[in-house]
């Protein structure tokens, strides 16, 4: 090889190097900002209010398990910011690919404790005695009309099975708020499969100055695990019941505790 080829490769080299160097400056830079403003809106925009974080155990698994609510799911983000901020420890969402196909959140909520979601549903997390995060509604949580808000939709029974494998307690969290924030008005469906979105919802720009309350409840313990599936399969069924059930009736009496919902 010439010595100018060799010359221009190591120009190419360096450029290229300088400009992976950049690219993660301006990564960590746009992180810091989500993350300062994520501050903002829990403190002074949201007037974030937590009860009940005795309830979380203070080391050892546990799947946390709470409604899933308002048009983007900010709700996800918000506690994850509660549990590093008040528990110094990160709570492990597993969360849809499409998360992380957005830039700076997506980056951000991984360093924070999102992964993708798998049938096991963090249970190498749980194995490691760390918190697991879930929304057992999903998308539908999110796609709920504002007439019907904090109507649970139908829990996917996953957690539960997961729970019962890896002897993890069930800690049921209610989050109002959410659903006057980013009300869902309509869609675009159009717009979703353009984005490649499960959906795109019509709702404000910016999230209104809802006040939020976030409960922590009593842990549901985990059933024995059977040698017999059948049994497995319906002890899941019933720890998947008795969490909605505990998740509706927080929500329900937490709704009360607003003098209003706004400002």
């Amino acid at each position: 090889m010439s010595e100018s080829m060799t010359d221009v490769i190591e120009v190419f080299g360096a450029a290229g190097a300088e400009f992976r160097n950049v690219k993660q400056l301006l990564g960590d830079a746009g992180e810091n900002a989500w993350d300062r403003l994520l501050d903002w809106l829990v403190d002074d925009w949201f007037r974030l209010d937590v009860l009940g974080l005795e309830n979380i155990p203070a080391e050892g698994p546990a799947v946390v398990v709470a409604n899933h609510s308002g048009a983007w799911g900010l709700d996800a983000l918000v506690l994850q910011k509660v549990f590093a901020r008040t528990l110094r420890r990160p709570l492990h969402v597993p969360a849809a690919p499409v998360l992380f196909r957005f830039p700076v959140i997506g980056a951000y909520a991984r360093k924070k404790g999102a992964i993708p979601l798998d049938p096991l549903l963090g249970m190498e997390h749980l194995t490691a005695g760390e918190l697991v995060g879930v929304f057992p509604e999903g998308i539908s949580g999110l796609e709920k009309p504002f007439r019907k808000r904090y109507q649970l939709r139908a829990f996917s029974p996953g957690f539960a099975v997961t729970a019962v494998r890896a002897g993890a307690p069930v800690v049921p969290v209610s989050v109002i708020g959410a659903e006057e924030a980013c009300p869902r008005i309509g869609e675009i469906p159009a717009l979703a499969r353009l984005f490649g979105l499960p959906y795109f919802p019509i709702t404000p720009v910016f999230p209104l100055p809802s006040k939020w309350l976030v409960t922590i409840g009593e842990p549901i313990p985990a059933p024995p695990r059977s040698e017999s599936y059948a049994e497995r399969s319906a002890a899941a069924r019933r720890l998947c019941a008795d969490s909605q059930a505990a998740v509706q009736a927080l929500v329900d009496r937490e709704r009360r505790r607003r003098d209003t919902p706004f400002w």
